[in-house]
Formats: structure tokens, sequence, C-alpha cells
């Protein structure tokens, strides 16, 4: 247990304390809910951050950070993105559903994809692609755009761009993982019995 993983792990045991603070605010409309939720948001951010650093300066990379680095930052916004799509009594503007579902539904599917490459190929080599974290970043503005109470004039044309980079990167994600398939021998007909 690294010490980057230990702040990948405080990026995680945050993400409850915000998702309560947003149910709260979103209940009572008292501010300091608000203040709270954005606090553990932006500290689970900045964390992120921190655990890359300390990764790459103290060599701490490892298999388990592999794993918890990325699904901290999934759980985060999901969390988040599913929130704010939620009715907040006009306390912040609405996520719309469409957004959303296109955003859960694209993680879903790769999820599903990584296992079924897994069980035919025997590993996952993920291979970033440019789309993907374009796509994150779009979705975090969208985000921190409606938590901050911005202007909504320009939410639209956010959530527009981070779903759209959303599909993109899903359907990169698909030809990946379709080629790693075909590459297996196992992805193959069956040998038929001998005659």
């Amino acid at each position: 247990m690294t010490t980057a993983n230990k702040v990948t792990i405080l990026r995680i045991l945050l993400i409850p304390f915000f998702v309560v603070q947003i149910l709260y605010y979103f209940n009572t409309g008292r501010e300091l809910h608000w203040i709270l939720a954005l606090v553990a948001f932006a500290l689970a951010a900045i964390l992120d951050g921190v655990d890359g650093y300390i990764a790459r300066r103290f060599n701490q990379k490892s298999e388990l950070g592999a794993i918890l680095d990325p699904l901290a930052d999934k759980l985060l916004l999901v969390s988040a993105i599913v929130l704010l799509s939620l009715d907040s009594h006009g306390y912040l503007q609405t996520i719309p559903l469409w957004f959303t579902v296109t955003v859960i539904s694209r993680d879903v599917l790769l999820v599903i994809g990584v296992l079924v490459v897994f069980l035919i190929c025997g590993n996952v080599p993920v291979r970033p692609r440019w789309a993907g974290k374009v796509a994150t970043v779009l979705q975090m503005i969208t985000v921190v755009w409606t938590m901050m109470k911005w202007s909504p004039a320009w939410f639209g044309w956010w959530a527009l761009s981070a779903a759209v980079l959303t599909l993109f990167a899903g359907f990169q994600y698909l030809y990946d993982g379709m080629q790693q398939l075909s590459a297996s021998p196992r992805s193959g007909p069956s040998p038929g019995p001998k005659k």
C-alpha cells in the first residue's frame, strides 16, 4: 500500500461525503451544505493530481494504483453527474438526463467490454485515447459549471461537447477492444470434431 494509493483511497472516501452534502443541500437549501460539497469535490480533484505526482516522483506506480486511480475519477464524476441530474428544487441547474444517460451508458459498455476482452484474451492493455481525456475534462467542466452556479448560457455547449466526445471516445475504445479480440486465437471458431 503505497502513499499514492493511500491518497487515492482518501479521494474515494471523500465521495460519500460529497454525495451526502449535495443531497442535504437539495433538501434544505442551506448554503453550508453547498460549500462543503464544493470543498469535497475540489479536494478530491486536487488529490487526483497529488497522487499522480507522488506515484511519478517517488516511483510508486503499481497495479493497484492503475485500477484505483481511474476508479476514483469515475466514481466522483458519475456520482456528481447523477446527483446533479436530480431535481434540486431550483438551488442548482439540472444536468439533462440525456447527458447522464450518455455518460453512464458509455461507462457501463466500457466495463462490459473490458470484462469480455479479459475473459477472452487474459489481459486488457487499455491505451488512453485523446478523446477520452478531453471527454473527461469536458464532463468535469459541465459538473463544475453546474455546481458553481455559473451562467446557464454556456452550459448547453459544455454538456453537448462533453456528450459528443464521450460517444466518440466510446467508439474508439470499442474499436480497440475489437482489435484485441480479433488478434486473440481464442476469438476464432472452435475446431470441429475430427472425422
